[in-house]
């Protein structure tokens, strides 16, 4: 059996009409047995294999030279579509079908005198909002004017149906000769499943129900050049979806065109960030700007990226937080601030991590991590009702409930529940031997606080399913936070934890000039044996020595909240471009 692209590569080598030639006297059934092709190898899915039958059936009587004359069949590529229909055409290789399409564009640009990139085109409607006013719009045969990319193509005589895809979805057009004039029906001939056309025309339903706008005038807005995955849908079910995870990171922009999912996926992050953005414009917090660039890095345990800015001769660093100039901000008497922005961390690449991410973070004077955890469960709830209209949603398999009032619980009760340990009538050396049984380490030597901070990870993180609030975190886990007004070895900080994951991370932000500089020079020594430890940040300090107001700070991974609310498992997923390794094919 025949592969039928090597078939074309091999009857081609004497061009299209010596080949018609050749099997003129042929009937279909007869050249599919001459060529022992009882079904093409193309053919792997179902659908494929139907179309190749149902072919074979309607057409087995006629002459091939009567069969391509009939389809308009004028070249190998129109043979090879006539037969393979809407293939997925892999990416990697399409050479042949742009130098094919490159001379479709020449020849209406150069032949036909048509301009195949004109400059605007005017839309009054889009698909949804066409078919949510149909009986309107058809009572008083409205004329539209809609656009949109071509992503199915029935080319008939004279007369062809093709479906476009707007900002809003899909829409059937119908594009006849007699309508739209002899010159515009020739160029629509010359189109391919990915070309942009507008067109005008009124609104009627086909004799199979479907709505659909018959053009009166048809402009062609783009001649793509490079052709799509054709992802196929019949009858609900989906066919050669474009699935490849590392095609669809490389090139999200084809994602965003072929998988409606993607695109529904990236309108509800965008629909979160705004609905956060309102929510607290509306609780009077400023949306500001500061620096990416930053001469020393802070506000987080994390190895940051390095560069050097030439014109001063100095280093500098991809900030690894927004909390330092947030801060300052404070200081300086912007009592509400707040940045979603992106940080960048060099570190790994997992389910949840990415380099460059973006977070929120929000400072609130006069407030503590209290009022923090109260905005935060306001995010969390009133974000998942205004993206899927409920608090309850699934994630992962479970059942999360986005409910507000969260749970609370002390860092030492989580691990006491979820451990069975006792943390706080260990001795040092049963709090290392804890650490050691389940595989985790302490970097630079045994550390009470780091040591209880490591055990929760280890035996408690996994555990917590619903929202909660892990309040209480020993003093040494960071050194910009207050201490707790009864027990000084704990901080009032919380972290957010929903199906084993942090979303959220707050604290009473310290405000002791004398107390922050002792804690963030003690912090800056663990840079022997931490790389992660944030050097000393005497600006910050003496910032704070002017005087910052009691202070309540907040951060949020917008990604990962974004995951949780549109229940996609990887962060690469809810990032219009992730971090990729450079493709050695391109």
């Amino acid at each position: 059996m025949k592969n039928f692209n090597e078939f074309i590569t091999e009857v081609s080598k004497n061009g299209f009409e010596s080949f018609v030639e050749e099997i003129s006297s042929l009937s279909f059934k007869a050249f599919v047995n001459t060529y022992k092709f009882s079904s093409f190898e193309d053919f792997t899915s179902q659908e494929g294999k139907r179309r190749f039958k149902q072919i074979l059936n309607e057409n087995k009587k006629l002459k091939l030279s009567e069969l391509i004359e009939s389809k308009e069949i004028k070249n190998f590529e129109d043979f090879e579509e006539f037969f393979l229909g809407d293939k997925e055409v892999k990416i990697e290789d399409t050479d042949r079908l742009i130098k094919v399409r490159v001379e479709k564009m020449k020849e209406i640009r150069d032949e036909m005198g048509v301009n195949p990139y004109p400059y605007n085109f005017n839309v009054t409607h889009y698909s949804k909002g066409i078919k949510s006013n149909f009986d309107s719009l058809n009572t008083l045969e409205t004329s539209v004017s809609i656009a949109g990319r071509i992503m199915a193509l029935r080319q008939m005589g004279k007369a062809s149906f093709c479906t476009i895809q707007d900002k809003d979805g899909k829409i059937q057009l119908y594009v006849a000769e007699k309508n739209i004039g002899t010159e515009s029906y020739a160029v629509f001939k010359k189109l391919d499943i990915g070309d942009i056309i507008g067109g005008t025309g009124i609104v009627k339903k086909t004799k199979v129900g479907e709505i659909t706008v018959y053009l009166d005038s048809m402009t062609l807005l783009t001649k793509a050049i490079r052709p799509l995955p054709i992802v196929k849908e019949k009858d609900g079910e989906v066919f050669d979806a474009f699935n490849d995870k590392e095609l669809k990171y490389r090139n999200r922009h084809i994602d965003l065109i072929v998988s409606p999912k993607t695109k529904e996926t990236f309108k509800k992050r965008l629909k979160i960030i705004k609905f956060i953005k309102n929510l607290l414009d509306n609780k009077d917090f400023f949306e500001v700007e500061t620096p990416t660039l930053v001469p020393i890095y802070g506000g987080g345990n994390a190895k940051p990226f390095i560069s050097h800015h030439n014109s001063l001769d100095m280093k500098l660093y991809m900030r690894i937080a927004l909390e330092i100039y947030l801060k300052k901000l404070i200081v300086g008497g912007f009592d509400r601030v707040y940045e979603i922005g992106k940080v960048f961390r060099n570190e790994g690449v997992d389910k949840t991590h990415n380099p460059e991410f973006t977070l929120l973070e929000l400072y609130q004077a006069y407030g503590d991590y209290n009022d923090m955890m109260s905005i935060t469960e306001e995010i969390f709830e009133q974000s998942s009702i205004a993206v899927n209209g409920t608090t309850e949603i699934k994630f992962k398999g479970k059942d999360i409930s986005l409910k507000t009032p969260f749970k609370r619980m002390k860092m030492v009760d989580a691990i006491k529940e979820y451990g069975n340990l006792d943390v706080l009538n260990m001795s040092d050396s049963e709090l290392e031997e804890a650490v050691k049984a389940k595989g985790g380490e302490l970097k630079g030597g045994f550390n009470w606080g780091k040591a209880i901070e490591e055990i929760f990870e280890l035996y408690a993180e996994e555990h917590i399913i619903q929202p909660t609030f892990i309040i209480q975190h020993p003093k040494e886990s960071t050194g910009l936070c207050k201490v707790e007004y009864d027990d000084p070895r704990f901080l009032q900080r919380f972290e957010l934890f929903i199906n084993g994951t942090e979303y959220a991370n707050a604290y009473s932000e310290s405000n002791d000039p004398i107390f922050q500089r002792e804690t963030l020079y003690t912090q800056s020594l663990r840079r022997k044996v931490d790389e992660e430890a944030a050097p000393m940040d005497e600006g910050f300090v003496q910032a704070i020595e002017v005087g910052m107001p009691p202070t309540g700070g907040l951060g949020i991974g917008i990604d990962r909240l974004v995951m949780l609310l549109t229940g996609e498992e990887y962060i690469r997923d809810v990032l219009f471009f992730p971090t990729m390794k450079p493709d050695d094919n391109k």
